[in-house]
This record gives structure tokens, C-alpha cells and sequence, in this order.
């Protein structure tokens, strides 16, 4: 683990890195949020979905450093006694859960449609290329509201499951093209190189010479596009969650939490949907640094 993590550091990638502090920085905030994240139910404060642990006469209670509020409630809790650092632990999970998913699922079908249209030319990538232009007529988010709208109405009774999953087809449905096109161009320009007619000649099979030829050497703008879309997918889930039609109302995240805080916006309750908006903006604003570093070194030009 100390080698690979040495020689990463000693490539052009990693002196890249080492030389941003932008990017270190973004690094150490993105850590932040997956670590508090991913062990939420360890290091959260309190359990705020717990039922039984929930008090209603700590409810609306303000930030510690104001004059009704309470050392036991940093930032302060919801009209239904929830501590918002809690809260937000356990929904920036649920977020980020959706949103890496979304976008593995849509690198999946992306690369593999735009490798295929590449590769295949013709008919296929005609058609391909038409259904990518169908697909980029709409709305991101306005199809997301479609096919999450429609899940929701077809199984209103589904478990938590079932909802996660029609969430995460809305949103991987509509971010697929980006990879398709970027990879297809790629493939272009692969399959007329020497080592691909090389392959042909000594009788590989077209599906081998895919996936173990042309895929690795198409791959590097995929992972910048992959970096940048997880912010995206992020807030498509939250949009989509503040609209009612993502998460389920009882399972926390990012957007639920800023929905149930719109609603006491006016009464001066700011904290129950600015905590909430802040982190979101933190997250997606270090998953873009990252996915800008990353574009620029990668990129050979620039060195």
C-alpha cells in the first residue's frame, strides 16, 4: 500500500497534486464529508432517524453560540428535535450513495454504447449518435422529474429500496450521453491506429480487441467526466428530493433536509435549511475542484 501510494506521488499525476493546494485542499474537504459519511452511525452525535431517542421539547432549538441555544445541539435542531449535525452526517450518506452510484451505472452504459458505436461505425453509431441527440433535447433534470415522477406513481407503496433505485435509474438515464460521445470520439480515433489493425490481422476477435485494446486507452476522459458528474448527480438528487419525488420523506438526505427547512425559513428558523445547503454546496464545490485538477493533469498539453 506505501509503494503504490509512493509511486503515485512520484508520477505526473501525483506532483501535479502535490503542487495544487487547491486540489489538496478540495482532497481534505471531500475526505471530510465521505469519512463523516460513511461512518455516520459512529461519529454522529446522535441518531436523528431514532424515534425513540428523539425529544420534541428540544425541537427549533438554535445554534450553541446563540442565546437559546444548547451545547447538547451544535448546530442547532428541527421542528421534530433532530440534531442538524446528525442530520446532515446521516444525509450526506444517503446522498453520496446515490450520487456514485448514478454515475457508475451511467459510465457502465456510456462507455459501453459509445465504445460500440465507435468501434462498430455504420448503422449503430447512427443510431447511437441519434439517441444521444434525443436524449440531449431534454432537460436533465426535467427527465430525471419524469422517470422518478413515474416510479413513484407506478409502486407508491414500494419499500425504501425500490425508491433508491428508481432515483438512481432517473438520474443515470439522463447523464450516459456525456460518456457515450466523449468515448465514441475517442474510439474514432483508436480503431485506425496500428496496434488496433495489428489485432485484426493476427484474428482477435472485435469484442477482444474492445475491451482489452481500444477500452484502456479511451478511459482517461472518463474518469475527469466521472469526477465532475458526481457533484452533478448530487445535487440532481436533492433537487429531486426538495421536489418530493426522490428520497422517501422519512430516509434523510441533503434534500430532504433542505425541504423540511424551507418551510421554516420565514419563521427565522435559517439554520434548518442553511447547514443543510451548506454542506451540499461543499461537497459539490470539492468534487468540482478535484474534477477541474484532474482534467488539467491530464492533460499533456499543459505540462
Amino acid at each position: 500500500m506505501k509503494k503504490t501510494l509512493a509511486r503515485w506521488l512520484d508520477s505526473d499525476v501525483g506532483h501535479s497534486f502535490r503542487n495544487s493546494p487547491m486540489a489538496i485542499a478540495a482532497a481534505v474537504i471531500a475526505f471530510i464529508c465521505v469519512f463523516s459519511a460513511a461512518f455516520a452511525g459512529w461519529i454522529a452525535p446522535h441518531n436523528p432517524y431514532d424515534l425513540a431517542t428523539l425529544e420534541l421539547s428540544d425541537a427549533r432549538l438554535p445554534p450553541a453560540w446563540m442565546a437559546e441555544g444548547s451545547r447538547k445541539y451544535l448546530l442547532g435542531t428541527d421542528d421534530q428535535g433532530r440534531d442538524i449535525v446528525s442530520a446532515l452526517m446521516y444525509g450526506a450518506r444517503v446522498s453520496l450513495v446515490v450520487g456514485f452510484v448514478s454515475v457508475l451505472l451511467s459510465m457502465l452504459m456510456g462507455v459501453t454504447l459509445g465504445l460500440l458505436a465507435g468501434f462498430r461505425g455504420g448503422w449503430v453509431d447512427a443510431f447511437l449518435m441519434r439517441l444521444c441527440d434525443v436524449v440531449l433535447s431534454f432537460p436533465a433534470i426535467l427527465v430525471a422529474l419524469l422517470i422518478a415522477g413515474v416510479g413513484r406513481a407506478l409502486f407508491p407503496d414500494a419499500h425504501n429500496t425500490v425508491a433508491f433505485g428508481v432515483l438512481i435509474l432517473a438520474i443515470s438515464l439522463t447523464k450516459w450521453v456525456d460518456y457515450a460521445r466523449t468515448v465514441r470520439g475517442s474510439t474514432l480515433v483508436e480503431r485506425n491506429k496500428e496496434y488496433v489493425q495489428a489485432a485484426r490481422v493476427t484474428g482477435v476477435s472485435p469484442l477482444r480487441i474492445m475491451r482489452k485494446h481500444v477500452l484502456p486507452n479511451v478511459m482517461g476522459p472518463v474518469f475527469v467526466i466521472s469526477t465532475v458528474q458526481v457533484a452533478t448527480a448530487i445535487i440532481t438528487e436533492a433537487t429531486l428530493s426538495f421536489l418530493g419525488v426522490g428520497v422517501p420523506s422519512t430516509s434523510p438526505s441533503l434534500g430532504t433536509l433542505i425541504s423540511n427547512g424551507n418551510q421554516f425559513l420565514f419563521s427565522g428558523e435559517w439554520w434548518s435549511i442553511v447547514f443543510p445547503g451548506a454542506a451540499l454546496v461543499l461537497i459539490a464545490l470539492s468534487v468540482n475542484l478535484l474534477g477541474d485538477w484532474l482534467r488539467d493533469a491530464m492533460n499533456p498539453r499543459l505540462h
